[in-house]
């Protein structure tokens, strides 16, 4: 192998320290680039804060907005409160269960076993006792048909306030999904993807019961890695049949003892996972916080590893492409700025913007127009864009080859499914025009819209969204957890799927409804959807947002909130 980049990054070569002339600008950015400008000093959302990227700054070629208003302090005071009292009642009833008075249901230790290592931490799950179960009802939700833009839902009810589940035998007909990632709407039992699949059925089977390194490999995986890559623009590409095993299997075969991990504070659970698994000391950066990032990456630099003060062997980047709690986008350009500057290596999850994001759909570096060259490992899933299941990294030949023969995913975990296989083949080609049709464009330029307007509409109706304009993660903000539930079970009484999360997913005081826009959806839908969220909105008092409001000028918080008082 040749000493390039990526074997570098393999072997762990140090990382070298950058000249003393170069300097920080006094706002903590890469001084040689004009980078997008950020005021904050801390992370704080400010009351009204929108990011836009100049249009003549050479590391953005379009306008880049992202909106995240502040919590209201009253709103922030009695969700506190509510917690506060949610606490104090659960742990009354805690009293009342030891006391025999009422009956616990979740599985606890018995009397005979106190001597033994506990298998149950009691107090680990006071939160899902005594709050979760109360909105449990909102979760775990039978589905019956295709989880498209309308789904059929089994009805059930709880005999014992959400402790068990028994099914009526009814079934809630054409629910529309707004829960699903089905951004492209390819998630369909018709069509040409179920089609091809079903025929890949057929001739393949629907599984394979090996590795890859053994009798697992088919000539459909290696088809569907050589078309990632050209999808991609990347050397090479692999392809695994768990999205979160890509994360957490294959970092721990890139970094190890020795190396620097700096991770951003919103990363999803298989990426903090990956990070620990591998043994690596792990850095975390406030959220797209540039500032934060390059404080990081220069004391890293300065004072190496702890106590040795030896230079770290590798520093990883960690970052998301769409972060599906927030619905914000990454900062890629300063983030591929500031990795070479320090020369550092970039690991990129594009699980959520793969397909949804960019002119031809290949995420977030086809959105900002940048190099693919950049990234030194490109991973994403297929569970999303492509209606599928599985996920795939690409890069370098070189390093795939090392994972190929290092990888805890790809030597010890069952091949991809061939149905699967084919399915994300076929919505691929598609995306890419490969098929013939104009379809994928089509689809590319229906969820572009079905963004655009449903975010649009949210905005002037008073709800506090927050993330990026283009993102079709949508978070509208409920705040009090006994909004959670009312918030779901309004909203499928107007037969609307909806998903709703709460702490500690979420910051104790930002609990939010998440929607995720489909281009399956059309334009009757969003308004149906529409207008029953405005009319739960009214009914729980959702509509915080002081923007865009009329007489919202010189009102606070108090004042808007009297005004809705019954």
């Amino acid at each position: 192998m040749t000493q390039n980049s990526a074997i570098k990054l393999l072997n762990g070569d140090t990382v070298h320290r950058t000249k003393q002339d170069k300097k920080a600008s006094g706002n903590g950015f890469v001084k040689s680039h004009c980078v997008f400008q950020q005021q904050q000093k801390r992370y704080r959302r400010p009351a009204e804060k929108n990011h836009h990227a100049s249009c003549a700054s050479p590391l953005y070629n379009k306008p880049f907005a992202e909106s995240f208003e502040e919590t209201p302090l009253l709103v922030a005071v009695l969700t506190y409160v509510g917690y506060g009292i949610l606490t104090i009642f659960g742990y009354l009833r805690d009293f009342l269960r030891d006391w025999k008075f009422e009956k616990c249901h979740l599985a606890r230790e018995r009397e005979q076993q106190k001597d033994f290592v506990p298998l149950y931490q009691d107090f680990e799950n006071f939160y899902t006792r005594n709050l979760y179960m109360r909105i449990r009802d909102n979760w775990n939700r039978p589905i019956c048909s295709v989880p498209g833009a309308k789904m059929d839902l089994v009805e059930q009810v709880t005999p014992d306030f959400n402790w068990t589940f028994e099914h009526t035998g009814k079934v809630l007909k054409d629910v529309i999904n707004m829960g699903s990632y089905n951004y492209l709407g390819f998630a369909e039992n018709s069509g040409t993807c179920a089609d091809a699949a079903s025929e890949c059925t057929v001739k393949y089977g629907a599984g394979v019961s090996s590795t890859r390194q053994e009798m697992g490999n088919l000539d459909k995986h290696e088809e569907l890695e050589k078309l990632v890559a050209r999808f991609l623009g990347v050397e090479s590409s692999m392809v695994f049949g768990m999205g979160f095993a890509t994360n957490s299997m294959n970092i721990p075969a890139l970094t190890g003892k020795g190396c620097l991990v700096l991770s951003d504070e919103l990363n999803h659970t298989s990426l903090v996972l990956g990070a620990r698994l591998s043994g690596s000391t792990i850095r975390v950066f406030k959220h797209n916080n540039m500032q934060s990032l390059e404080k990081l990456l220069r004391d890293a630099i300065v004072h190496g590893q702890p106590r040795t003060h030896r230079p770290w062997k590798k520093i990883l980047i960690l970052v998301e492409g769409i972060y599906s709690m927030e619905g914000s986008i990454v900062r890629l350009p300063e983030v591929i700025a500031l990795k070479k500057k320090y020369k550092a290596y970039l690991y990129l999850d594009e699980a959520h913007s793969i397909g949804a994001l960019g002119p031809r759909g290949r995420g977030v570096v086809d959105y900002f127009g940048l190099d693919p060259s950049d990234v030194d490992i490109m991973m994403g899933t297929f569970t999303k864009s492509f209606g599928a299941a599985g996920g795939y990294i690409g890069g370098k030949k070189e390093l795939i080859d090392y994972l190929r023969l290092h990888s805890h995913s790809a030597v010890y975990a069952t091949s991809m499914s061939p149905p699967v296989t084919q399915q994300i083949i076929t919505s691929m080609k598609c995306i890419m025009g490969e098929d013939g049709a104009t379809l994928g464009q089509e689809r590319l330029c229906q969820l572009s819209e079905n963004t655009t307007y449903f975010r649009r509409r949210l905005h002037e109706m008073g709800f506090i969204i927050y993330g990026n304009n283009d993102s079709p993660v949508v978070p509208l903000m409920l705040y009090m957890p006994a909004k959670i539930g009312a918030f779901g079970r309004e909203m499928l009484k107007r037969n609307i799927g909806t998903v709703v999360v709460g702490f500690p997913a979420t910051p104790i005081i930002e609990s939010r409804a998440r929607f995720c826009v489909s281009a399956a959806h059309t334009r009757e839908m969003l308004d149906t959807a529409l207008n029953a969220i405005s009319e739960v909105g009214d009914l729980l008092q959702l509509k915080y947002s002081r923007k865009n409001r009329p007489g919202s000028e010189g009102s606070d918080c108090f004042s808007y909130l009297e005004s809705h008082q019954d």
